[in-house]
């Protein structure tokens, strides 16, 4: 019991330690460093390190790159724009899945006209981690990951900020009992199928091809939840 309280301070120290670096100027691309000094400088795992790395990593505060090592990520664009939780936030998970049906796929136009290649690298890499996931858990933590780079891929700080809202009330306890109860492995295959066909549409830059491929996603999720 001990050791499980000192991992978990121990875990949050961590965290502590990586954000501060991540909002210090000019911090992005500054390189972190590696598990094994991490674990001995504040007396954690290697497991319990990357899984915090890892999480990190999904939030979009750092970027870890095979071989060459962690680093600061670059702010998403709106960072500033979100510091706290509006109760808007607090939304129903019926609310939540009304609204997301009727703006995630309007952010579509966007997302084909701003998007980046490194947007799109950032697509795929949460499409990669989500898939090798091994957990439900791991799974849902870079399914939200790739909604997040889905916004940012707009380049537009109100719809990030309203995005940001969205991933905030998915955290909620309600919707969070909901999702847990439905999602099954064959399911998790299906949104998976989903998430690449959605983000393969956006790589053509076919807006209408994208907007449907994101409303069956969602319609598909919405029947899910409330009439499984």
């Amino acid at each position: 019991m001990a050791s499980r309280i000192q991992n978990r301070t121990s875990t949050r120290e961590l965290r502590a330690f990586v954000l501060s670096r991540a909002g210090a100027q000019d911090a992005a691309g500054h390189k972190l460093p590696t598990e094994r000094e991490f674990a001995q400088r504040f007396a954690l795992p290697r497991n319990a390190v990357r899984r915090t790395l890892a999480d990190l990593e999904a939030e979009g505060c750092i970027r870890r790159e095979v071989g060459r090592g962690t680093f600061i990520a670059a702010p998403p664009a709106a960072a500033a724009a979100t510091a706290e939780v509006p109760t808007m936030a607090r939304a129903s998970p019926g609310e939540l899945m009304d609204a997301r049906l009727r703006i995630e796929p309007a952010a579509v136009e966007l997302i084909v006209v701003n998007a980046t290649p490194s947007d799109y690298a950032r697509m795929d890499h949460c499409l990669d981690r989500a898939e090798a996931a091994v957990t439900l858990g791991e799974f849902e933590l870079w399914d939200a990951a790739l909604h997040q780079a889905l916004a940012a891929a707009a380049h537009n700080a109100l719809i990030a900020g309203i995005f940001d809202l969205f991933h905030a009330a998915r955290q909620q306890t309600e919707f969070g009992k909901l999702r847990d109860r439905i999602v099954t492995e064959s399911l998790r295959l299906e949104y998976q199928r989903q998430h690449r066909s959605i983000v393969a549409a956006l790589k053509a830059r076919d807006a209408a091809a994208a907007r449907a491929a994101v409303v069956a996603h969602l319609t598909c999720a919405h029947r899910n939840l409330f009439e499984g």
